[in-house]
């Protein structure tokens, strides 16, 4: 009987190894929030899903982490007007990988490639 409740932890566990990795389990949920937080940061819905893609493919959960610091600064607004704005805010976060995918996200995402 043991060696039988072991056998179907270890089953359990590898099940659970490979939805989170192969499977993409945790990459759903990590886009789904990162689309959330640049929809109620005023990008578009379409937008936003297409670079939530992206970019939860090409950037580390620590660069993603930065991205949640993209708070307005004194005198701007809460909601950036623009692509061009809410770039100025992600260069803030001083990290040129991060940068980079959110800009190239961003056009290819705004001509519809994505």
């Amino acid at each position: 009987m043991k060696r039988v409740a072991i056998i179907l932890a270890v089953l359990v566990i590898a099940g659970l190894i490979l939805w989170a990795t192969v499977g993409g389990g945790f990459q759903g949920s990590v886009e789904d929030r990162l689309e959330d937080e640049m929809v109620a940061a005023g990008l578009p819905q379409p937008m936003a899903e297409c670079m939530a893609g992206r970019m939860a493919d090409r950037l580390s959960i620590g660069q993603l982490r930065k991205l949640e610091s993209l708070r307005p600064e004194e005198g701007e607004a809460d909601i950036p007007l623009n692509i061009a704005e809410f770039l100025e805010r992600v260069r803030r976060v001083d990290d040129p990988e991060v940068l980079e995918v959110s800009a190239t996200s961003a056009a290819i995402c705004a001509f519809g490639a994505g």
